[in-house]
């Protein structure tokens, strides 16, 4: 798979793909980039990428014509080109999963205010947002999801590593634990170090589907309508459901047991 990456600031990316699991990746060949520098297709000295927006307004937006030859350098038409953008559509793992079916993605780094939108008409597939926030780099953006697409690649980790990960079945991820057994007090659990894998299994489970229901429980609704959830998960989501509500029941009738607590007015001292 290859990323080309359309970019003001080619070293800020740079970095990422020479370092860590990436780096492997693009020694083994199985990923490949091109990171192009969007001043390289200026025509004025000053290499000027960058100018007012019609109809007024704060900011600088980022000109057509050097991004557009830069797009045409690398026959952007024929590729799946991607504008990572505040305005875009929420980036997903499902998202992730998709594009990295791609033999080659291309990427707009956006900086200033943005990008022309007549770019974005003529050349662009996919907007895309990293989160509800804007943020002053397009490259730090387009990195997140570099990151989260390439992963899952054929032969860049374990296929294992992709299982019973975050977002996987449309839970979060079970807690994890290593040595020492103990740290300043804290016992890894006791399940854990049993050796009975199906015991573990059940507790990975139970610990996804709680994590979820505290953190994301829109997540739950997702994978019911997806049909994600396994008979097991929704027989654990209903037995945690019950406990919960029979522990808030307690909670209130020991509340209602307690003496009401007299307040003193300023005419009683």
């Amino acid at each position: 798979m290859k990323f080309t990456v359309l970019t003001l600031f080619p070293d800020i990316v740079k970095a990422y793909f020479e370092n860590s699991i990436m780096a492997k990746a693009v020694e083994k060949e199985i990923i490949a980039y091109d990171l192009v520098n969007i001043r390289d297709f200026a025509l004025d000295k000053h290499r000027t990428c960058d100018d007012a927006p019609y109809g007024g307004g704060a900011g600088q937006l980022m000109m057509t014509e050097p991004l557009g030859r830069a797009l045409d350098s690398v026959d952007a038409k024929r590729k799946r080109v991607i504008y990572v953008t505040p305005g875009g559509k929420r980036f997903t793992q499902k998202k992730a999963q998709e594009l990295s079916c791609e033999s080659e993605l291309v990427f707009i780094c956006g900086r200033y205010e943005g990008i022309d939108q007549r770019i974005i008409d003529y050349y662009v597939d996919d907007e895309i947002s990293i989160g509800d926030y804007v943020m002053s780099s397009g490259e730090v953006a387009a990195t997140v999801m570099i990151d989260t697409i390439y992963r899952l690649v054929d032969g860049v980790i374990s296929r294992d590593s992709l299982v019973e990960e975050s977002y996987c079945g449309g839970l979060l991820e079970y807690p994890q634990y290593t040595r020492p057994p103990v740290y300043k007090g804290l016992e890894v659990p006791e399940v854990l170090l049993s050796g009975n894998h199906e015991n573990i299994r059940k507790w990975r489970l139970r610990k996804r589907i709680l994590k979820t229901m505290g953190n994301r429980p829109d997540l739950i609704w997702d994978a019911r309508q997806n049909g994600q959830l396994t008979e097991e998960a929704e027989k654990m989501i209903e037995e945690i459901t019950e406990q919960v509500s029979l522990k808030h029941m307690k909670q209130k009738r020991k509340k209602a047991k307690k003496p009401a607590i007299q307040t003193a007015e300023p005419g009683d001292l």
